[in-house]
Parts: structure tokens; C-alpha cells; sequence
């Protein structure tokens, strides 16, 4: 980019001159004394080839090639002044483009309330929101093309991204309406052993499976998964075309599926977490802003244990 010929004190003092047409008014203006003033347009003037103003006794006016360079230059400085204004307000935080990517489960607890307080405080800023599942999520961040994850069962320790839990959740099982076990208000998970299963693939979240399975191999069983869905709201509409069963964090209660019962399940001491993730070092004021909401807003209508735990992990 060629460097700007015209320094921005001589434009400056060029558009105040050209708006008040009297060198004492519009030094008063500029807060300077006329003789600097003069030397400025001067340079300008110089800078240019020609003359701007025509001076007499009395009175000066804009040459031809003044009024020609008016407009421009008041646009000029016009735009300037907005990008710092908008410079500064990204700078602070109050303003810009964030992007976020969640679990689709987490549009059932953290996001909505998430989502209300940022843009009651950040109302200028953009937000670019993606469904994805947690695997895509750290791909994403690792790859910069979502600033802020919202997932489920973050990995103990990531090089390159930091952690904060905001959410726990039991367990429940998943049912058929119909299924026998519906009828209990808690479900043995060893009764569980003979049922067909409906899971999401273990590669869009490997933590979370792997907390599911193991319930299963500690209560004695393998699962016998027949059917796999990306998302719970698929899990829960297969389960209900008596498919399978399943299990799931408790917030997947708020899926209301007619022909799907939700129960408690024993023994009842597994938790899923989630959790909001973001690149480490990331100096984007946003990502603490985001940070901010999230401490100051719980999730709200949630029947489970789910308290903050306000631990960072590094």
C-alpha cells in the first residue's frame, strides 16, 4: 500500500479552514495559534501544487483545486474517525465478531441463557454460532474458526486450549414409553444388559461414550449398540420408534418426545461435565467477556447437581 501523501494535521487544519473561511476562527478550532495554522496549509498547499485558498484583504475563499479536495477530505477523515471509534470499541470488547461453536445438548442448559446475558452487555457484537459435537469443536478452535466451544467432556490436558467446567449433569436412561423398565422410577443399569442400545459414534465425542460404556461395564455388560445418531435429539426419536435404549445426560429431559420416558439410574454416581473451552494465550477481550457472562449466569431450570465449579484447567 503506496504511503499517504498528505499528513493528517495539514488535512485537518485544510477542512476546518475550508468550514470557517477566517483564519482566526478556524485556528480558535484547532486550538492553535494563526501562524502555525498558516504554516500548515502552506505545506499542504505545497504538497499539492497549487493553491487552495485565494487570499484578500478580508476575505479568502477555495481555489478550484480547494473546493475539489474539500469533500474528499472531510470523507477521509469522516471514515477515519469512525474505524478508531470502532477500533477502540473491539478493543474494549464491546464490540466485533465472535464465534461459538456448541454441543447440541448444551442448547438444552448453558447456551440460551448464555446467549441473553451476552447481548444485553455486548449488544454491538456479532455472533457467529455453529452446532458441532465436541471432537469438531476442538478441531475447530485448534484451527481458529470458532473462538469459544461449549462442549461436553473437555480432555484432561490440551496443549493448546484452556478449560473451565460450568455445568455437571447425572445420568439417565433413555427409554421406550412403552419398554418395561419404564415403569420404574429408578432404573438398575445391570437391567439394562439385554437391551439394544442407541449411542452417538464415539468418535464425535470419545469421553463422553466412554462414560456411557464404562456404566455398563462396571454394572457387568457390554452395550449392545445397534443404532448410532450424531445428535440426542435423533437418540431420543430412535429410542422412541422402539429401536433401543439409551443413555444420556439428565438435561435431555427437555427433549419432548411423547414416546420416550426418562429415568433415574443406580447407581447414580457418573457426572458428565461441560464446559467452555477457548485457546490458550487468546488475547481477543471477547473470549473474557464470554467468560464473565458465564460466571455471573447459571443455567437455569436444570434438575441436576450441575453446579459451577469455577476451576480453570491449565
Amino acid at each position: 500500500m503506496d504511503r499517504p501523501e498528505l499528513p493528517l494535521p495539514q488535512l485537518h487544519a485544510f477542512v476546518v479552514l475550508a468550514e470557517e473561511l477566517h483564519f482566526g476562527r478556524a485556528a480558535a478550532r484547532l486550538g492553535i495559534a494563526q501562524p502555525p495554522l498558516s504554516q500548515q496549509i502552506r505545506r499542504l498547499e505545497d504538497k499539492v501544487g497549487y493553491a487552495l485558498f485565494s487570499r484578500e484583504p478580508g476575505r479568502i475563499d477555495l481555489t478550484p483545486a480547494g473546493r475539489e479536495l474539500h469533500p474528499a477530505a472531510r470523507h477521509a477523515l469522516s471514515h477515519l474517525a469512525a474505524a478508531l471509534t470502532a477500533a477502540r470499541e473491539v478493543g474494549s470488547g464491546r464490540a466485533g465478531r465472535l464465534r461459538i461453536g456448541f454441543a447440541a445438548s448444551v442448547a438444552l442448559t448453558v447456551l440460551p441463557s448464555l446467549l441473553r446475558s451476552f447481548r444485553q452487555r455486548f449488544p454491538a457484537v456479532d455472533l457467529d454460532i455453529a452446532e458441532m459435537t465436541t471432537t469438531p469443536q476442538l478441531a475447530a478452535l485448534r484451527d481458529r474458526t470458532i473462538d469459544i466451544g461449549l462442549l461436553r467432556e473437555p480432555p484432561p490436558h490440551d496443549a493448546e486450549l484452556d478449560f473451565e467446567t460450568v455445568l455437571t449433569e447425572a445420568f439417565v436412561a433413555v427409554l421406550p414409553a412403552s419398554h418395561p423398565l419404564a415403569a420404574r422410577r429408578t432404573v438398575p443399569v445391570e437391567e439394562m444388559a439385554d437391551c439394544p442400545f442407541v449411542l452417538l459414534p464415539r468418535a464425535v465425542g470419545p469421553p463422553l461414550y466412554d462414560q456411557i460404556t464404562d456404566l455398563c461395564t462396571a454394572a457387568g455388560f457390554t452395550p449392545h449398540v445397534t443404532q448410532h445418531a450424531v445428535e440426542w435429539q435423533t437418540v431420543c426419536a430412535l429410542v422412541e420408534t422402539g429401536l433401543g435404549i439409551s443413555l444420556a445426560p439428565e438435561s435431555i429431559r427437555r427433549i419432548r418426545l411423547k414416546g420416550v420416558a426418562f429415568r433415574r439410574i443406580s447407581p447414580d454416581t457418573v457426572r458428565t461435565r461441560v464446559a467452555v473451552a477457548w485457546r490458550k494465550n487468546d488475547t481477543n477481550p471477547l473470549i473474557r467477556a464470554v467468560l464473565t457472562a458465564l460466571d455471573h449466569d447459571a443455567p437455569d431450570g436444570l434438575s441436576t447437581e450441575g453446579a459451577r465449579s469455577g476451576q480453570r484447567q491449565r
